[in-house]
């Protein structure tokens, strides 16, 4: 399926069609579809009986193995499980870290082979970027003299982290970001309570997990490191170390958030996760030591990799909100 706001990219694409690439790469950042969009390529090349605009009829034989994940012509190279989805932030995934070299060589095998419906194969990469070097490597051979007929599809949220002989093979195709308000039409339409709220919070990207209790959760926690204080700082990492089933990642990645809108209204007088914020952050941003704030940031950004490995999480972050309470330390802090 489409989302409302990928019709002109559609459009756009559609335009190509009469001299279609052996690989298209598709990019932007997450949250706003990649997927589904090439995913609804995929099927629509696949289609036995495509309508207007390249429309997949959804009800030929191909489309029905489409919708079940059997057709015979299509494969997909993901680390992540059937059940997770693009732009799911701060879920806990069963995934690999990286698409491995014999994933890639079996598809390389698939590619060779003819067509069960006598058309054309596809095969989708998600996302490009957790193919590991030699893995990279292989798929960039196959990309160099491509099978008849046969097309590859790449996603990724990172296109820069891909090898450059890898993106010099494919056509890139950017997918634009949903404006503002057809988000907000969406997420209401979902029944998604504070859609403003948390559509800023996830950066104007509208795919994301939305669970209620993590986000009155997120929303106590922001209103503590609103009023920074030493006493405030611990009630906060005994929040979040009450609630055992969240990561060290997901506050991190809150205040994180929080101290780029801090230094954005600093230097630029802006902001984008937090506007609700807006007079905390404010009143905030008048007080800080932008040099302690830029510490802070590197140590955040120094200790995310490993977030979901501490063996204390409550102690990593009183030492994390340590550091952020560091950047008052030049006035009265509470």
């Amino acid at each position: 399926m489409l989302y409302p706001w990928q019709s002109e990219d559609w459009q756009r694409l559609n335009a190509e069609r009469e001299r279609m690439p052996g690989a298209w790469l598709l990019t932007g950042g997450a949250g706003i579809g990649k997927l589904a969009f090439a995913e609804h390529l995929a099927q629509s090349l696949l289609c036995e009986n495509p309508g207007a605009g390249h429309q997949p009829c959804g009800q030929c034989q191909a489309c029905r193995w489409f919708a079940s994940g059997t057709h015979p012509d299509f494969r997909r190279l993901s680390p992540f499980s059937d059940e997770d989805e693009e732009g799911k932030e701060s879920k806990t995934t069963r995934k690999l870290p990286q698409i491995k070299i014999e994933a890639v060589r079996e598809v390389i095998d698939f590619a060779h082979l003819t067509a069960h419906r006598a058309g054309r194969r596809v095969i989708l990469v998600e996302p490009a970027e957790n193919l590991n070097l030699a893995a990279a490597n292989a798929l960039l051979k196959i990309l160099e003299e491509p099978p008849e007929a046969v097309l590859f599809l790449l996603v990724s949220h990172a296109p820069q982290r891909l090898l450059p002989t890898i993106r010099s093979r494919c056509r890139q195709f950017a997918l634009t970001r949903p404006a503002e308000a057809a988000a907000l039409v969406w997420l209401r339409e979902q029944g998604i309570a504070n859609a403003e709220v948390e559509l800023a919070h996830n950066g104007g990207a509208p795919l994301f997990d939305h669970d209620p209790d993590l986000a009155a959760l997120r929303a106590q926690f922001v209103r503590g490191l609103g009023q920074p204080s030493f006493a405030g700082m611990l009630q906060l990492a005994e929040l979040v170390d009450k609630n055992k089933q969240l990561s060290l990642l997901q506050p991190l990645s809150w205040l994180q958030k929080w101290l780029h809108d801090l230094a954005a209204l600093c230097l630029a007088g802006r902001l984008r996760y937090y506007p609700d914020q807006e007079r905390a952050l404010s009143a905030l941003a008048a007080r800080c030591d932008t040099t302690q704030l830029m510490a802070c940031q590197r140590g955040l950004t120094e200790l995310a990799p490993f977030a979901q490995h501490t063996l204390n999480n409550r102690l990593q972050l009183e030492a994390v909100l340590m550091d952020y309470l560091m950047i008052f330390a030049g006035s009265k802090a509470g």
